[in-house]
């Protein structure tokens, strides 16, 4: 099977600009991390990841040696980068530079892609719920505005992540953000959050306008046959990656 990808036309369609979201087909990988893992810190054979890590390049017209990976720690720092390789400690990258992939791992949290493409500069962050509380997407797009970026002219992806109906978290989790992406079913004892809708609050607090936010409908944890998914799959699964890069 041939490698499945997302490509956000809205991304894509920009002017030396790529982008994409990987799905679990196409890969190398045996189960429990059939096929397309692209996770090393998994418990997958590292040959099998490293083979679909090539098939990923190849997708994008690259080599491997052109990904920069983010070691990503659920936190909000973010990284320029001007070169490929892995970025340790951080949930954001940005770069100016002409074919370095950025690469953000996700199996129930968002990996938001952001072009400028008139800068051009683009970014990737990682958006779990601790990175969208403490606002890591803000800080990816204060990083680009600092090599050229203008938040009018950002166009930015929301990638397939946990849904709202399946985000159940405790009152302490909750309580980090604000109560217009709470949500408090009447017959569970537990609320839970919209993730989706908070990135994008973040986004539309940036000034980035409405209609050049895509948003993915894709829920990772009820569609386990498209999507790895970490609570989903008992937390033994692979890593979907959200991939943006500027052609030379």
């Amino acid at each position: 099977m041939p490698v499945s990808l997302l490509r956000p036309d809205a991304l894509n369609q920009r002017d030396g600009v790529v982008a994409g979201f990987t799905t679990r087909h196409g890969g190398a990988s045996t189960a429990p991390y059939d096929a397309f893992n692209l996770g090393l810190h998994t418990d997958d054979d590292p040959d099998a990841v490293r083979e679909n890590r090539r098939r990923l390049a190849a997708a994008f017209e690259m080599t491997p040696d052109r990904l920069a990976t983010a070691g990503q720690v659920h936190g909000t720092t973010v990284r320029l980068v001007d070169a490929p390789g892995h970025v340790p400690d951080c949930d954001g990258l940005v770069t100016t530079a002409p074919e370095v992939l950025l690469c953000i791992s996700a199996a129930d949290c968002a990996a938001v892609l952001l072009a400028d493409s008139a800068a051009p500069v683009v970014g990737a962050c990682h958006a779990g719920w601790r990175g969208a509380a403490g606002g890591i997407v803000a800080a990816t797009v204060e990083q680009m505005m600092a090599h050229g970026a203008e938040p009018d002219r950002l166009c930015v992806y929301v990638s397939p992540c946990i849904s709202a109906d399946r985000f159940e978290v405790g009152p302490e989790v909750a309580a980090q953000f604000a109560d217009a992406v709470v949500d408090h079913p009447p017959d569970e004892d537990k609320p839970h959050v919209d993730l989706k809708a908070a990135i994008v609050r973040q986004l539309h607090a940036a000034g980035v306008p409405a209609p050049q936010i895509d948003v993915s409908p894709h829920c990772t944890m009820t569609e386990t046959d498209t999507f790895f998914s970490h609570r989903g799959e008992d937390g033994v699964t692979g890593r979907m990656m959200g991939c943006i890069g500027l052609r030379g």
